[in-house]
């Protein structure tokens, strides 16, 4: 096979639940070589899609570490990069502060590479963290207020500023994507919809902190896989930031409400106390980018819920 008479794109993060389902659908594409890395501290190697056209290749790498990362780069001479690997989840990123700010190192180490090794542009996967406590709704792109103290959110924040200020100085394109809640079956089951699925399937206690007031908006993975390569293939907002997210604002509470009767549970809510730090009392995105991205409506949580349900390889 040789790779340079295809489209070379590098997808970090890869064995991870969004940047797995984006290589997938990348590698629909003939026309594309994707390269997935991941070190697997909590990515899985079930997550790797499998590719009938050949066209998928995995390698395990930390791109914190710059011999890792660095060969793989000089290897395959990418055209684009997804830089998506990251610390996520809210109990691990509050738990492991030092690991979330190394993710900077990574950050810094794609960006020299890719504008070292002729990328044509980055694509980033920033998160709603960066808005902190929002000081509107729905939140823009344009309004990054900066009061959240949380190490993930710093990074995240700092990750925006390296790209804008590469583009600036070495002309390297990007594009941000501020994720808000994302889920779907491959979700691992540490977060909050997979983590009430798993709960209420067993007929086991889901858990709240606090009252459950604080609210969400929750996008299905094929809204945000559609969008995110859209912008991609056709060339949208470039040097831009775009938020990916639903946009129906549900309670915590609503939401085990809503899983308990999908799922014919017998599960009861429990509320913990609430959460030190972390847990930001309201999130709804201004979604108007995405939606020129999609030319569709975005799939509903309920219609979300029963994709996963019907799902046979939703495993609990």
């Amino acid at each position: 096979m040789n790779i340079h008479t295809y489209t070379r794109i590098l997808v970090t993060g890869g064995a991870g639940f969004i940047p797995s389902c984006l290589a997938e659908k990348l590698a629909q594409n003939p026309g594309n070589f994707v390269v997935l890395v991941d070190n697997l501290q909590t990515g899985s190697l079930e997550k790797i899609p499998k590719s009938p056209l050949g066209n998928i290749k995995f390698i395990k790498c930390d791109v914190n570490e710059f011999r890792d990362i660095s060969s793989i780069f000089y290897a395959y001479s990418f055209d684009y990069v997804f830089h998506y690997a990251a610390t996520v989840g809210v109990k691990r990123t509050l738990d492991n502060p030092v690991k979330v700010l190394s993710d900077i190192s990574g950050i810094k180490y794609v960006l020299n590479l890719a504008k070292s090794t002729g990328v044509k542009r980055v694509y980033f996967s920033s998160s709603s963290e960066v808005y902190g406590e929002p000081v509107e709704y729905p939140q823009n792109e344009d309004t990054t207020p900066l009061n959240s103290r949380l190490p993930y959110a710093i990074v995240k924040n700092v990750g925006e500023a390296y790209l804008k200020s590469y583009e600036r100085e070495f002309q390297l394109d990007y594009t941000i994507f501020r994720f808000f809640n994302t889920f779907g079956p491959k979700q691992s089951k540490d977060f909050v919809i997979s983590r009430f699925l798993a709960a209420a399937m067993s007929d086991a206690d889901l858990t709240i902190y606090g009252d459950g007031s604080q609210t969400r908006t929750f996008c299905y993975i094929d809204d945000n896989i559609q969008a995110t390569v859209n912008a991609f293939y056709e060339n949208m907002f470039v040097n831009d930031v775009v938020n990916i997210g639903g946009e129906i604002e549900t309670t915590i509470l609503d939401l085990a409400k809503t899983i308990i009767r999908m799922t014919k549970s017998k599960s009861k809510i429990i509320h913990l106390s609430p959460l030190k730090e972390g847990d930001m009392t309201r999130r709804r995105p201004d979604t108007t980018k995405m939606k020129q991205l999609l030319n569709r409506e975005l799939i509903s949580l309920e219609d979300g819920l029963s994709k996963i349900l019907l799902d046979t390889q939703y495993i609990l």
